[in-house]
């Protein structure tokens, strides 16, 4: 299986970034990721939606259309998901309602500073997904809250606990997609 894993961040250091790293890293064997960045990916406009779409978003929608399933790791900006991982949704979204994302199955992560740990935007990432006939897996909200505590500066987790919790997340999220989506 091969997974595709996106960070809502675009900020170096994000703790959205080093939980989906961590995420990777606690794959079962026979399971691969790719980590993407959304940083290159324009501010959509239906005028650069056509047939010479811009080449980052070319790239990420061959990504999602050759991924198995996606992991995906959003911030939490002012009670929700950050624009810019909104505005990815958006150009893969196209066509609606055939696009790569179309029963597409998702697994939703989130790390914060604050004691929410991303959960209000985690619920909104709900929405947006659902609009798009992903597919989110159903299971409770896997946060991280006050996250600077758990990663150390270069992003390694260290909290016992969440690598504990992190494990089983990704394993079950595997387990899910394999019964449901085996093809």
């Amino acid at each position: 299986m091969k997974l595709l894993a996106i960070s809502g961040s675009l900020r170096k250091g994000s703790l959205n970034t080093h939980l989906v790293q961590a995420a990777i890293q606690a794959l079962p064997n026979g399971v691969t990721a790719d980590l993407v960045s959304i940083a290159d990916i324009p501010v959509y406009n239906e005028d650069l939606d056509g047939e010479d779409k811009p080449d980052a978003v070319v790239r990420l929608k061959e990504a999602v259309a050759a991924a198995d399933a996606l992991l995906i790791a959003t911030p939490e900006y002012n009670y929700a998901l950050p624009g810019g991982l909104k505005n990815t949704l958006d150009w893969l979204s196209r066509p609606a309602f055939k696009s790569v994302l179309a029963h597409k199955p998702a697994a939703i992560m989130s790390a914060s500073k604050g004691p929410t740990g991303g959960a209000r935007a985690q619920g909104q990432l709900k929405l947006v997904l659902a609009a798009v006939l992903a597919e989110a897996y159903p299971a409770p909200e896997f946060i991280v809250p006050q996250a600077q505590q758990s990663f150390t500066e270069d992003g390694v987790l260290t909290d016992d606990n969440v690598k504990t919790r992190l494990q089983r997340f990704v394993t079950d999220y595997i387990a899910w997609v394999e019964a449901r989506f085996s093809r």
